[in-house]
């Protein structure tokens, strides 16, 4: 077994999407929770010392002026495109933040250094908390997959899927996938939040985290066949017991907000997630910044289901 150390320290939510110009592009929330960084590297490895670019600051005041969370960066439909969680302050109102979900776009072929277009809110037609939301493809299909909370239904969020026709709006009613409801769900929150999507061996898989921010914090996974309709919860298996979770032999803790990338051999599935390596945490975890990012290879049992392992070590 091998020891890791975190890939880029301080970052939270990683997200690594690899683009056919051959880089890694890299994007996280950083601790001011002010702006949104982009990276990118011709190797995993590379992204940890890589330049880092600052696309777009929060404004001072208005509805999307603090608490910048989670951007992911996508290539959708021949433009870049970045989703991330913004709030327009850090009042709870409802023992909730009042994040909602906005989308940039830009059409340079370089995104560190091209002009980016800030588009506005993407609304789901339901007017509350949301956050972690991702985009993803398949048989030509657009799809947008988020957290939310909807009213009526305990806890701070569900997983919800639309369909899109183009990438910066939802062509669909949202569908609820699945809801915090099992023990390792609702530890200090009741949370189903930041889904990454894995395609491979003719199934879709969709991990998901889940519980409080701290030690807590841990991996579920959806899975369905590829030929299935998506849009379609019972097409969805859940998993009764979490995927990936913290590894407290080795002293990393609350491991979860995942997103999935390739090797330079372009066939590994890499992990990539986000954890601390203590759990005196003071105060609220939101506001402790050692939440960093770490890297592992998956592998994959006889059935063709991802096994995860344990964070810190590779097997």
């Amino acid at each position: 077994m091998t020891q890791l150390t975190p890939l880029i320290e301080q970052r939270a939510d990683p997200f690594i999407y690899k683009h056919s110009d051959g880089y890694y592009y890299f994007t996280a929330s950083v601790p001011a929770y002010d702006r949104i960084e982009l990276r990118r590297s011709k190797t995993i490895e590379g992204l940890a010392n890589a330049e880092t670019h600052d696309i777009w600051h929060k404004p001072d005041e208005g509805p999307y002026s603090d608490l910048v969370w989670a951007p992911e960066i996508h290539f959708n439909q021949g433009a870049w495109y970045v989703y991330v969680a913004i709030a327009p302050s850090r009042e709870i109102k409802d023992n909730l933040f009042q994040h909602r979900m906005y989308v940039l776009r830009c059409e340079d072929d370089n995104p560190l250094t091209g002009e980016w277009q800030f588009l506005g809110q993407l609304d789901t037609g339901i007017d509350t908390f949301c956050l972690d939301a991702t985009t993803f493809t398949h048989n030509g299909q657009l799809y947008y997959l988020w957290a939310q909370k909807e009213n009526g239904i305990e806890g701070n969020s569900n997983l919800y899927i639309a369909t899109m026709d183009t990438p910066d709006k939802i062509s669909s009613k949202p569908v609820m996938l699945t809801k915090p409801e099992l023990p390792w769900e609702i530890i200090g929150f009741w949370v189903n939040e930041g889904p990454a999507v894995l395609k491979k061996n003719g199934k879709i898989f969709i991990s998901y985290s889940a519980s409080a921010t701290d030690e807590n914090y841990c991996m579920g996974l959806l899975v369905a066949d590829d030929q299935a309709d998506l849009m379609d919860p019972a097409s969805w298996e859940k998993s009764q017991k979490p995927v990936f979770s913290s590894c407290y032999e080795h002293g990393v803790y609350g491991a979860g907000h995942n997103s999935f990338t390739k090797g330079e051999d372009d066939e590994t599935d890499i992990l990539v997630y986000h954890a601390r390596t203590y759990t005196e945490i003071e105060g609220d975890p939101l506001w402790d910044p050692n939440r960093h990012t770490y890297v592992k290879e998956i592998r994959w049992d006889d059935a063709g289901l991802p096994v995860f392992g344990k964070p810190s070590i590779q097997e």
